[in-house]
């Protein structure tokens, strides 16, 4: 029982002990507190206002460092120096300009307008747009020609050469025509057509002949295509073969058109044409257009001296005779058989004639003959030209054609050996020798055509002083 008394005591004093130290406490806080009461008592009003200002200007540097660290601020402020001034970065922007190029496209065989421009990088939409300015001023693209060229001025880029734009296209579908497409202000493709102003030029040469007309006269600056009209001129008074010797001359005036820089872009019509053979054998020829619009070459009394079929009717005159008209043994088919016409040896790709006026009659294939024309002159005489490589544009049955009229090129189609001219005349439906025809002899000018050819003789003849004038006062 002592025990448990003891007990009893000891809780109660611990109790006391406890309520003893709250109440200390209670005190201390109470006694804490009046103290801080009476020290803010004691502040005056001046001193209460400083502290308040501090904590707003403590309170608005923080929240500025806070904007500065965030987004860094710009000042722009006039009148200011700052050619000393470093920035603490700097961010270097460089614009590169496009490369500007002129590339000359050409037409090759089965390309098409959109296509071409596609090739060098163009959109299918900016290709429409140029197709369709062209087709305002009436150009169709669909016409365009195998070597055909096309100008096109456009800005690529500098790094990887990729298309950045085209800013022109030139188109000279012949010449003196010239179609030119390039963006308007509000960058839309706008074409426009130019047609150049050309000036007719007549210029004689003569020269010597010393291995071959066709040398003599390219060697004295005369262009192709009117050396091989010089040439079909006197192909039916001349053999070049036998009669053409070392020494004998020639003389040409022809007339050509001038662009508006100087160029020569178009050789014309030969005005007068001179063969001196030697021996008091010259052939001078006028050119002259009749009434019924009809051009022919003829001497000065008026007389023309072509015949009715050319004989061998190709540019290349001095083409050797590879077989003759008659029986042999053929060297593809190894038996006897008639060669029905006469064969000529020439380059792939020569012109072809027609020996005369007349209508086409065939431009087909035929076997052994190949690639094959026939026309028909008149009532009586037809012609025959086989192997050819080619046809002449525009040459298919139904169409009129004129003596010395391109009308294909040499080639070895069908049962060829070689590349060559097979030439046949027929006779009232009989195919004949064409080295034993006796050809007719053209008609020559009477009367007012006469009188009008004279006149025409006497101009040519005083274009052809006034090229010697000028040819002597440019050497003096």
């Amino acid at each position: 029982m002592a025990s448990l008394d003891n007990l009893v005591l000891e809780k109660k004093n611990s109790g006391v002990n406890a309520s003893a130290v709250m109440l200390f406490l209670y005190s201390m806080v109470v006694s804490f507190a009046l103290v801080l009461v009476i020290t803010k008592n004691f502040e005056t009003e001046e001193e209460i206002v400083v502290q308040e200002e501090e904590v707003i200007e403590e309170k608005a540097i923080k929240e500025e460092m806070a904007e500065v660290i965030s987004v860094p601020e710009i000042y722009e402020e006039e009148n200011v120096e700052t050619n000393n001034l470093a920035p603490e970065w700097e961010v270097e922007v460089q614009e590169v300009e496009p490369i500007v190029k002129v590339e000359v496209l050409e037409v090759k065989k089965g390309d098409n307008f959109i296509g071409i421009l596609q090739n060098i990088g163009m959109e299918y939409a900016e290709a429409l747009d140029i197709v369709n300015a062209l087709k305002k001023v009436d150009f169709n693209v669909k016409g365009l020609k195998i070597g055909q060229k096309i100008e096109v001025t456009k800005k690529v880029d500098e790094a990887d050469g990729d298309l950045l734009g085209v800013d022109k296209l030139v188109l000279e579908p012949s010449v003196g025509k010239k179609f030119v497409v390039t963006l308007d202000e509000d960058e839309k493709y706008v074409a426009e057509l130019i047609e150049l102003e050309l000036k007719s030029e007549n210029k004689l040469v003569e020269g010597v002949i010393t291995s071959s007309l066709a040398v003599a006269m390219k060697n004295a600056g005369v262009p192709q295509s009117v050396i091989g009209n010089f040439i079909n001129i006197f192909a039916y008074t001349v053999d070049f073969r036998s009669e053409i010797k070392s020494g004998n001359t020639f003389k040409i005036l022809f007339d050509r058109k001038m662009s508006p820089d100087g160029r020569v872009v178009k050789n014309g019509d030969i005005l007068y044409a001179e063969l001196d053979l030697g021996r008091s054998n010259k052939i001078a020829l006028y050119r002259y257009k009749s009434a019924d619009g009809s051009v022919d070459y003829y001497n000065s009394n008026g007389l023309v001296l072509k015949r009715t079929l050319d004989r061998k009717p190709m540019e290349f005159r001095s083409a050797r005779i590879s077989s003759r008209y008659g029986w042999r043994k053929h060297p593809i088919l190894k038996k006897r058989i008639l060669h029905s016409g006469v064969d000529y040896a020439a380059p792939k790709g020569s012109r072809i004639y027609a020996s005369g006026d007349g209508v086409v009659k065939r431009a087909e294939w035929a076997g052994g003959y190949g690639k094959y024309v026939v026309i028909r002159h008149n009532s009586e005489f037809s012609t025959g030209y086989a192997h050819m490589n080619s046809y002449a544009k525009g040459i298919k049955p139904g169409v009129r054609v004129k003596q010395g009229q391109v009308i294909g090129y040499v080639g070895s189609t069908g049962r060829s050996t070689g590349p060559h001219l097979h030439f046949e005349i027929i006779k009232n439906g009989k195919k004949i020798d064409p080295l034993k025809v006796k050809a007719a002899t053209g008609v020559n000018l009477q009367g007012k055509e006469l009188q009008s050819f004279k006149k025409t003789v006497a101009e040519i003849n005083a274009l052809a002083e006034k090229q010697v004038d000028i040819a002597d006062n440019n050497v003096n």
